[in-house]
């Protein structure tokens, strides 16, 4: 999973960031609520990790930016100290999905991530089999089928049609896509993915007619909503 972290405490950050990359995870740390919210705003996660002790701005307020601002419902994990049974309850009814007290271990937080992946529908978590209206897509075998007919897709086209469709709805940053997909750090200037998303919406027609539209967000990335049936039907 792609997951942002906000601690204040370097050391605790260096710590949970080796866990994370430990188990596959891709984690980008920040140590500042400000910086935090500048990347939520440009880039989507799988997850977010906050620290409620803050110098400026709290975890509790960041996490009601997140609940106001963010177009989806992303899973949110408090990791923090306090631990009275209020502050437990406070951060939960402010829309945290799950609370671990520090000192954490590192099995029981890549445990609560795994549980909340698996109750929250990580994205990552792909089903074997999608369909949606005409278009069905067979993860195990690697191709896609529409209306019967098989794609003709190379490999990164079909793993982006995959992440798209999986996340249907929601929008999905370019740097997310460069780094789940291709490997490479978003700071790298390309048009991979653009290239890539304008092939992929002509060979499955993801256009307005056909019910589908596969759409760029200026300065943020790229959404796959279906229209329903339209003049294709």
């Amino acid at each position: 999973m792609r997951i942002a972290v906000l601690e204040d405490n370097e050391d605790q950050l260096k710590v949970v960031q080796l866990w994370l990359e430990g188990a596959g995870h891709h984690c980008h740390p920040h140590t500042e609520a400000a910086d935090f919210l500048r990347t939520l705003k440009r880039s989507s996660f799988d997850l977010l990790m906050i620290d409620w002790e803050l110098p400026v701005s709290s975890g509790i307020e960041v996490l009601g930016w997140v609940r106001k601002h963010i177009d989806w419902h992303i899973p949110v994990l408090f990791m923090t100290a306090r631990d009275s049974e209020a502050d437990i309850v406070h951060a939960l009814e402010q829309g945290a999905d799950d609370y671990i007290i520090k000192p954490a271990s590192q099995v029981v937080t890549l445990a609560r991530i795994n549980a909340l992946a698996r109750r929250l529908g990580n994205p990552e978590r792909l089903q074997t089999l999608l369909s949606f209206d005409d278009i069905s897509i067979d993860v195990e075998k690697g191709e896609i089928l529409q209306g019967g007919r098989r794609c003709e897709l190379t490999e990164r086209e079909f793993k982006l049609a995959v992440m798209l469709f999986n996340n249907l709805g929601r929008i999905i940053s370019r740097d997310h896509l460069l780094e789940d997909i291709w490997g490479i750090s978003a700071d790298i200037a390309t048009r991979t993915v653009d290239t890539h998303v304008s092939r992929l919406r002509q060979k499955l027609q993801l256009t307005p007619e056909h019910g589908w539209q596969l759409k760029a967000i200026y300065q943020h990335g790229y959404r796959l909503e279906y229209l329903g049936n339209s003049s294709a039907a």
